[in-house]
Protein backbone atom coordinates (compact mmCIF):
# COMPACT_ATOMS: atom_id res chain seq x y z
CA UNK A 1 0.00 0.00 0.00
CA UNK A 2 1.43 3.74 -0.74
CA UNK A 3 1.44 5.94 1.60
CA UNK A 4 -0.47 9.66 0.81
CA UNK A 5 2.66 10.90 2.46
CA UNK A 6 4.43 9.14 -0.72
CA UNK A 7 2.11 10.36 -3.55
CA UNK A 8 1.96 14.14 -1.87
CA UNK A 9 5.97 13.94 -2.30
CA UNK A 10 5.60 12.97 -5.69
CA UNK A 11 3.06 16.02 -6.52
CA UNK A 12 5.64 18.10 -4.96
CA UNK A 13 8.50 16.84 -7.10
CA UNK A 14 6.82 16.94 -10.12
CA UNK A 15 5.36 20.59 -9.68
CA UNK A 16 9.17 21.12 -8.94
CA UNK A 17 10.64 19.61 -11.55
CA UNK A 18 7.78 20.38 -14.36
CA UNK A 19 9.18 23.61 -15.70
CA UNK A 20 12.19 21.82 -16.87
CA UNK A 21 10.97 18.93 -18.51
CA UNK A 22 10.30 18.26 -21.82
CA UNK A 23 7.72 16.29 -23.41
CA UNK A 24 9.90 13.22 -23.30
CA UNK A 25 11.42 13.45 -20.02
CA UNK A 26 8.57 14.26 -18.63
CA UNK A 27 6.85 10.87 -19.33
CA UNK A 28 10.53 8.45 -18.87
CA UNK A 29 10.26 10.34 -15.47
CA UNK A 30 7.04 9.57 -14.32
CA UNK A 31 7.05 6.28 -15.54
CA UNK A 32 10.77 6.20 -13.31
CA UNK A 33 8.67 7.00 -10.65
CA UNK A 34 6.08 4.53 -11.41
CA UNK A 35 8.72 1.56 -11.81
CA UNK A 36 10.15 2.22 -8.47
CA UNK A 37 6.82 1.89 -6.65
CA UNK A 38 5.72 -1.29 -8.01
CA UNK A 39 2.25 -2.64 -8.05
CA UNK A 40 -0.01 0.62 -8.38
CA UNK A 41 2.69 2.77 -9.46
CA UNK A 42 1.09 3.92 -12.56
CA UNK A 43 -2.03 4.89 -11.34
CA UNK A 44 -0.32 6.80 -8.26
CA UNK A 45 1.49 8.70 -10.43
CA UNK A 46 -1.09 9.83 -12.90
CA UNK A 47 -3.22 11.21 -9.69
CA UNK A 48 -0.23 12.93 -8.55
CA UNK A 49 0.95 14.45 -11.56
CA UNK A 50 -2.10 14.49 -13.74
CA UNK A 51 -0.82 12.85 -16.65
CA UNK A 52 -2.36 10.07 -18.11
CA UNK A 53 -1.87 6.67 -17.73
CA UNK A 54 -1.10 6.00 -21.21
CA UNK A 55 1.73 8.67 -21.35
CA UNK A 56 3.21 7.02 -18.38
CA UNK A 57 2.81 3.16 -20.10
CA UNK A 58 4.70 4.20 -23.41
CA UNK A 59 7.66 5.96 -21.13
CA UNK A 60 7.64 2.73 -19.23
CA UNK A 61 8.08 0.61 -22.97
CA UNK A 62 10.72 3.63 -23.84
CA UNK A 63 12.96 2.52 -20.51
CA UNK A 64 12.72 -0.84 -21.38
CA UNK A 65 14.05 0.12 -25.17
CA UNK A 66 18.11 0.54 -25.69
CA UNK A 67 19.12 3.68 -25.70
CA UNK A 68 20.46 3.18 -29.43
CA UNK A 69 17.26 4.09 -30.42
CA UNK A 70 17.62 7.77 -29.58
CA UNK A 71 18.12 10.25 -32.62
CA UNK A 72 20.64 12.47 -31.42
CA UNK A 73 20.02 16.23 -33.46
CA UNK A 74 22.04 19.13 -33.65
CA UNK A 75 20.85 20.82 -30.27
CA UNK A 76 21.04 17.80 -27.93
CA UNK A 77 18.64 14.06 -28.32
CA UNK A 78 15.00 14.06 -29.69
CA UNK A 79 12.12 15.16 -27.92
CA UNK A 80 9.97 13.19 -30.17
CA UNK A 81 10.45 9.72 -32.11
CA UNK A 82 10.74 10.24 -36.24
CA UNK A 83 7.52 10.97 -37.61
CA UNK A 84 6.07 11.97 -34.14
CA UNK A 85 3.85 14.87 -33.63
CA UNK A 86 1.18 16.47 -36.01
CA UNK A 87 1.66 16.75 -40.01
CA UNK A 88 2.35 19.43 -41.48
CA UNK A 89 -0.72 20.82 -42.93
CA UNK A 90 1.24 21.15 -46.31
CA UNK A 91 1.77 17.20 -46.00
CA UNK A 92 -2.13 16.78 -45.51
CA UNK A 93 -3.14 19.54 -47.90
CA UNK A 94 -0.86 19.05 -51.18
CA UNK A 95 -2.22 22.13 -53.03
CA UNK A 96 -2.03 24.93 -50.30
CA UNK A 97 1.29 26.09 -51.62
CA UNK A 98 0.04 26.24 -55.14
CA UNK A 99 -2.55 27.92 -54.48
CA UNK A 100 -1.22 30.00 -51.92
CA UNK A 101 1.19 31.51 -54.02
CA UNK A 102 -1.10 32.13 -57.06
CA UNK A 103 -3.14 34.60 -54.75
CA UNK A 104 -0.03 36.72 -53.31
CA UNK A 105 1.59 36.88 -57.19
CA UNK A 106 -1.61 36.36 -59.44
CA UNK A 107 0.12 37.83 -62.53
CA UNK A 108 2.96 35.83 -63.01
CA UNK A 109 2.14 32.67 -61.33
CA UNK A 110 -1.50 32.81 -60.80
CA UNK A 111 -5.12 33.91 -62.07
CA UNK A 112 -4.79 37.55 -63.38
CA UNK A 113 -8.49 37.65 -62.10
CA UNK A 114 -7.67 36.58 -58.72
CA UNK A 115 -10.45 38.13 -56.25
CA UNK A 116 -7.19 39.58 -54.46
CA UNK A 117 -5.87 41.03 -57.47
CA UNK A 118 -6.59 44.95 -56.42
CA UNK A 119 -7.07 44.53 -52.53
CA UNK A 120 -4.38 44.37 -49.93
CA UNK A 121 -3.05 40.65 -49.70
CA UNK A 122 -3.11 41.08 -45.84
CA UNK A 123 -2.77 36.94 -44.21
CA UNK A 124 -6.39 37.22 -42.82
CA UNK A 125 -7.37 38.05 -46.56
CA UNK A 126 -5.44 35.22 -48.03
CA UNK A 127 -6.69 32.79 -45.49
CA UNK A 128 -10.01 34.06 -45.54
CA UNK A 129 -9.65 33.25 -49.59
CA UNK A 130 -8.38 30.05 -49.17
CA UNK A 131 -10.64 28.46 -47.03
CA UNK A 132 -12.89 29.43 -49.40
CA UNK A 133 -11.52 27.31 -51.95
CA UNK A 134 -11.06 24.20 -49.22
CA UNK A 135 -8.32 24.61 -47.71
CA UNK A 136 -8.21 24.25 -43.56
CA UNK A 137 -5.92 27.40 -43.06
CA UNK A 138 -5.40 30.10 -40.22
CA UNK A 139 -3.88 33.45 -40.86
CA UNK A 140 -1.14 32.50 -38.38
CA UNK A 141 -0.36 29.55 -40.54
CA UNK A 142 -0.63 31.83 -43.81
CA UNK A 143 2.35 33.77 -42.63
CA UNK A 144 4.87 30.81 -41.51
CA UNK A 145 3.86 29.28 -45.22
CA UNK A 146 4.77 33.11 -46.78
CA UNK A 147 8.24 32.48 -45.28
CA UNK A 148 8.60 29.09 -46.65
CA UNK A 149 7.89 30.28 -49.85
CA UNK A 150 10.57 33.09 -49.76
CA UNK A 151 8.06 36.27 -49.17
CA UNK A 152 8.77 38.58 -46.66
CA UNK A 153 6.78 42.21 -45.46
CA UNK A 154 8.57 44.84 -48.25
CA UNK A 155 8.01 48.59 -48.74
CA UNK A 156 8.58 50.04 -52.19
CA UNK A 157 11.94 50.71 -53.04
CA UNK A 158 12.50 54.22 -55.08
CA UNK A 159 15.69 52.44 -58.02
CA UNK A 160 13.95 53.18 -61.11
CA UNK A 161 15.18 56.35 -62.19
CA UNK A 162 14.25 55.89 -66.17
CA UNK A 163 15.94 55.07 -68.81
CA UNK A 164 19.78 55.75 -67.64
CA UNK A 165 22.42 58.14 -70.20
CA UNK A 166 24.96 56.53 -72.01
CA UNK A 167 27.35 59.24 -70.06
CA UNK A 168 26.05 59.08 -66.67
CA UNK A 169 28.73 57.76 -65.19
CA UNK A 170 31.38 59.38 -67.09
CA UNK A 171 29.31 62.44 -65.90
CA UNK A 172 29.94 61.68 -62.70
CA UNK A 173 33.48 61.31 -62.66
CA UNK A 174 33.93 64.39 -64.17
CA UNK A 175 32.05 66.00 -61.17
CA UNK A 176 34.17 64.33 -58.98
CA UNK A 177 37.39 65.35 -60.45
CA UNK A 178 36.60 69.09 -60.88
CA UNK A 179 35.18 69.03 -57.25
CA UNK A 180 38.49 67.30 -55.72
CA UNK A 181 40.55 69.35 -57.70
CA UNK A 182 38.58 72.98 -56.59
CA UNK A 183 38.81 71.93 -52.89
CA UNK A 184 42.69 71.16 -53.30
CA UNK A 185 42.66 74.77 -54.42
CA UNK A 186 40.63 76.24 -51.75
CA UNK A 187 37.97 77.23 -53.97
CA UNK A 188 34.14 76.86 -52.86
CA UNK A 189 32.15 74.47 -54.16
CA UNK A 190 28.37 74.64 -53.78
CA UNK A 191 25.30 72.28 -54.65
CA UNK A 192 22.03 74.17 -54.92
CA UNK A 193 18.36 73.02 -55.76
CA UNK A 194 14.85 73.36 -54.35
CA UNK A 195 13.31 71.90 -51.57
CA UNK A 196 9.37 71.20 -52.32
CA UNK A 197 6.92 73.56 -51.86
CA UNK A 198 5.44 73.92 -48.26
CA UNK A 199 1.79 74.68 -47.20
CA UNK A 200 1.66 77.65 -44.53
CA UNK A 201 -0.61 76.98 -42.21
CA UNK A 202 -2.45 74.44 -39.55
CA UNK A 203 -1.74 71.94 -41.98
CA UNK A 204 -0.45 68.43 -40.80
CA UNK A 205 2.75 67.30 -41.53
CA UNK A 206 4.15 64.06 -41.78
CA UNK A 207 5.87 62.64 -38.94
CA UNK A 208 5.59 61.95 -35.20
CA UNK A 209 6.34 64.72 -32.27
CA UNK A 210 6.25 64.12 -28.21
CA UNK A 211 3.48 65.26 -26.62
CA UNK A 212 1.50 64.76 -23.99
CA UNK A 213 -0.05 61.36 -24.15
CA UNK A 214 -3.60 61.73 -25.71
CA UNK A 215 -2.90 65.40 -26.56
CA UNK A 216 -2.04 65.79 -30.21
CA UNK A 217 -1.37 68.78 -32.49
CA UNK A 218 -4.76 69.76 -33.45
CA UNK A 219 -4.65 70.73 -37.39
CA UNK A 220 -6.76 70.83 -40.04
CA UNK A 221 -8.86 68.03 -41.99
CA UNK A 222 -8.20 69.72 -45.19
CA UNK A 223 -4.97 70.93 -46.68
CA UNK A 224 -6.96 73.89 -48.84
CA UNK A 225 -4.49 76.47 -49.24
CA UNK A 226 -4.59 79.45 -47.00
CA UNK A 227 -5.26 82.83 -49.35
CA UNK A 228 -2.90 84.77 -47.01
CA UNK A 229 -0.16 82.92 -45.89
CA UNK A 230 -0.09 80.76 -49.00
CA UNK A 231 3.18 78.36 -49.67
CA UNK A 232 6.85 78.54 -49.25
CA UNK A 233 9.33 77.54 -51.57
CA UNK A 234 12.75 77.21 -49.80
CA UNK A 235 15.64 77.42 -52.15
CA UNK A 236 18.51 75.93 -50.46
CA UNK A 237 22.90 76.53 -51.26
CA UNK A 238 25.14 73.87 -49.70
CA UNK A 239 28.82 74.51 -48.44
CA UNK A 240 30.26 70.93 -49.36
CA UNK A 241 33.55 71.55 -47.75
CA UNK A 242 32.65 73.63 -44.84
CA UNK A 243 28.98 71.56 -44.39
CA UNK A 244 27.46 74.95 -44.15
CA UNK A 245 23.88 75.53 -45.67
CA UNK A 246 22.00 78.92 -46.76
CA UNK A 247 18.37 78.85 -47.34
CA UNK A 248 16.42 81.76 -48.96
CA UNK A 249 12.61 80.99 -48.07
CA UNK A 250 10.83 82.25 -51.37
CA UNK A 251 7.02 83.53 -51.46
CA UNK A 252 6.89 83.72 -54.86
CA UNK A 253 7.48 81.02 -57.78
CA UNK A 254 10.33 79.35 -58.60
CA UNK A 255 12.50 80.99 -60.90
CA UNK A 256 15.64 80.94 -62.44
CA UNK A 257 16.61 84.82 -61.17
CA UNK A 258 15.02 83.54 -57.56
CA UNK A 259 17.90 80.79 -57.66
CA UNK A 260 20.89 82.84 -58.48
CA UNK A 261 19.50 85.52 -56.39
CA UNK A 262 19.62 82.89 -53.24
CA UNK A 263 23.16 81.80 -54.70
CA UNK A 264 24.14 85.71 -54.17
CA UNK A 265 22.56 85.84 -50.80
CA UNK A 266 25.17 82.96 -49.71
CA UNK A 267 28.14 84.62 -50.83
CA UNK A 268 27.05 87.60 -49.59
CA UNK A 269 26.23 86.20 -45.21
CA UNK A 270 28.57 83.43 -45.58
CA UNK A 271 30.70 82.54 -48.69
CA UNK A 272 32.63 85.99 -48.89
CA UNK A 273 34.10 85.63 -45.49
CA UNK A 274 34.55 81.80 -46.22
CA UNK A 275 36.47 82.04 -48.98
CA UNK A 276 38.29 85.96 -48.69
CA UNK A 277 40.92 84.59 -51.70
CA UNK A 278 37.92 82.87 -54.42
CA UNK A 279 38.42 84.02 -57.37
CA UNK A 280 36.39 80.81 -59.41
CA UNK A 281 32.91 78.72 -57.85
CA UNK A 282 31.82 75.57 -58.74
CA UNK A 283 28.14 74.81 -58.68
CA UNK A 284 26.68 71.54 -59.14
CA UNK A 285 22.71 71.47 -59.60
CA UNK A 286 20.39 69.33 -61.53
CA UNK A 287 19.42 69.16 -65.17
CA UNK A 288 15.98 70.65 -64.55
CA UNK A 289 14.17 73.13 -62.78
CA UNK A 290 14.81 76.47 -62.12
CA UNK A 291 18.72 75.94 -62.60
CA UNK A 292 17.97 73.27 -65.46
CA UNK A 293 20.83 73.46 -67.71
CA UNK A 294 18.43 74.92 -70.79
CA UNK A 295 17.34 77.45 -69.48
CA UNK A 296 18.65 80.97 -70.47
CA UNK A 297 17.54 83.03 -67.61
CA UNK A 298 19.61 80.84 -65.22
CA UNK A 299 23.09 81.56 -67.34
CA UNK A 300 22.01 85.07 -68.01
CA UNK A 301 21.42 85.43 -64.09
CA UNK A 302 24.02 83.91 -63.60
CA UNK A 303 26.48 86.07 -65.49
CA UNK A 304 24.89 89.03 -63.84
CA UNK A 305 26.34 87.35 -60.53
CA UNK A 306 29.78 86.66 -62.44
CA UNK A 307 29.68 90.27 -63.16
CA UNK A 308 29.13 91.58 -59.51
CA UNK A 309 31.39 89.42 -57.81
CA UNK A 310 34.59 89.12 -60.35
CA UNK A 311 34.29 85.51 -60.15
CA UNK A 312 34.48 82.36 -62.54
CA UNK A 313 31.75 80.60 -61.97
CA UNK A 314 31.73 77.22 -63.18
CA UNK A 315 28.50 74.60 -63.77
CA UNK A 316 28.19 71.67 -63.62
CA UNK A 317 24.79 69.45 -64.08
CA UNK A 318 23.50 66.03 -63.08
CA UNK A 319 22.51 63.62 -65.83
CA UNK A 320 18.79 63.30 -66.34
CA UNK A 321 16.78 61.42 -63.44
CA UNK A 322 19.89 61.53 -60.76
CA UNK A 323 18.67 64.67 -58.94
CA UNK A 324 18.85 62.24 -55.42
CA UNK A 325 22.94 62.46 -56.29
CA UNK A 326 22.49 66.03 -55.38
CA UNK A 327 24.60 66.65 -52.09
CA UNK A 328 22.09 69.09 -50.71
CA UNK A 329 19.84 66.11 -50.99
CA UNK A 330 21.16 64.21 -48.39
CA UNK A 331 23.49 66.43 -46.82
CA UNK A 332 20.69 69.31 -45.64
CA UNK A 333 17.26 68.77 -47.31
CA UNK A 334 16.67 65.55 -45.24
CA UNK A 335 18.08 66.94 -42.10
CA UNK A 336 15.40 69.57 -42.35
CA UNK A 337 12.45 67.24 -42.91
CA UNK A 338 13.90 65.06 -40.53
CA UNK A 339 14.05 68.39 -37.86
CA UNK A 340 10.62 70.03 -38.76
CA UNK A 341 8.89 66.15 -39.00
CA UNK A 342 5.05 66.01 -37.20
CA UNK A 343 5.30 70.24 -37.09
CA UNK A 344 2.63 72.30 -38.33
CA UNK A 345 4.07 75.38 -40.37
CA UNK A 346 2.10 77.68 -39.30
CA UNK A 347 3.87 81.00 -40.42
CA UNK A 348 6.50 81.82 -42.65
CA UNK A 349 8.38 82.24 -39.62
CA UNK A 350 8.50 79.33 -38.00
CA UNK A 351 9.47 77.93 -41.63
CA UNK A 352 12.57 79.87 -41.36
CA UNK A 353 13.02 79.14 -37.72
CA UNK A 354 12.85 75.68 -37.68
CA UNK A 355 15.26 75.35 -41.20
CA UNK A 356 18.04 77.94 -39.04
CA UNK A 357 17.72 75.38 -36.38
CA UNK A 358 18.66 71.99 -38.23
CA UNK A 359 22.03 70.90 -37.21
CA UNK A 360 23.53 67.53 -37.14
CA UNK A 361 26.43 65.19 -35.01
CA UNK A 362 28.45 66.19 -37.78
CA UNK A 363 28.51 70.02 -37.60
CA UNK A 364 25.96 71.22 -40.27
CA UNK A 365 25.08 74.69 -39.51
CA UNK A 366 21.87 76.70 -41.59
CA UNK A 367 20.95 79.83 -41.94
CA UNK A 368 18.20 81.30 -43.58
CA UNK A 369 15.69 84.06 -44.51
CA UNK A 370 13.11 84.60 -45.77
CA UNK A 371 13.00 86.37 -49.13
CA UNK A 372 10.21 88.27 -49.83
CA UNK A 373 11.19 89.40 -53.57
CA UNK A 374 9.08 89.26 -56.84
CA UNK A 375 10.59 86.74 -59.39
CA UNK A 376 7.62 87.03 -61.96
CA UNK A 377 7.23 83.83 -64.69
CA UNK A 378 7.41 84.30 -68.32
CA UNK A 379 10.59 86.32 -68.45
CA UNK A 380 12.35 85.64 -71.68
CA UNK A 381 16.24 86.60 -72.61
CA UNK A 382 16.12 87.99 -76.02
CA UNK A 383 19.12 85.97 -78.67
CA UNK A 384 21.51 88.95 -78.86
CA UNK A 385 21.29 88.89 -74.97
CA UNK A 386 22.10 85.27 -74.95
CA UNK A 387 24.47 85.82 -77.27
CA UNK A 388 26.59 88.39 -75.69
CA UNK A 389 26.94 86.00 -72.36
CA UNK A 390 30.55 84.81 -71.47
CA UNK A 391 29.83 80.89 -71.69
CA UNK A 392 32.04 79.11 -72.20
CA UNK A 393 31.61 75.49 -72.68
CA UNK A 394 34.03 72.33 -71.58
CA UNK A 395 34.99 69.64 -74.08
CA UNK A 396 32.95 67.22 -72.17
CA UNK A 397 29.66 67.20 -72.85
CA UNK A 398 29.41 71.50 -72.85
CA UNK A 399 25.68 71.23 -72.76
CA UNK A 400 26.31 69.87 -68.75
CA UNK A 401 29.20 71.67 -68.08
CA UNK A 402 30.39 75.35 -68.77
CA UNK A 403 31.60 78.14 -66.56
CA UNK A 404 30.67 81.80 -67.46
CA UNK A 405 33.52 84.47 -66.84
CA UNK A 406 33.17 88.24 -65.84
CA UNK A 407 32.76 90.28 -68.57
CA UNK A 408 35.12 92.91 -66.97
CA UNK A 409 37.77 90.51 -66.55
CA UNK A 410 37.80 88.79 -70.29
Amino acid sequence: MISSETRRAIGVKYQQLAPYLTEKSRRLWAASEAWSLGRGGVSVVAEATGLSRATIHTGLGELKTAPASTVPTEAGLRVRRLGGGRKRLTASDQTLLEDLESLVEPVTRGDPESPLRWTCKSTSKLAAELQAQGHQVSPRTVYSLLGQLGYSLQADRKTREGSGHPDRDAQFRHIAALVKRFQAEGQPVISVDTKKKELVGIFYNKGREWHPKGQPEQVAVHDFIDPELGKVIPYGVYDVAANQGWVSVGIDPDTAAFAVATIRQWWQSMGRSLYPQATELLVTADGGGSNGSRIRLWKFELQRLADELGLTIHVCHFPPGTSKWNQIEHRMFCHISQNWRGRPLTSREVVVNLISQTTTAQGLAIHAALDEGRYPTGVTVPDELFAALAVERDEFHGDWNYRIKPRSVQ
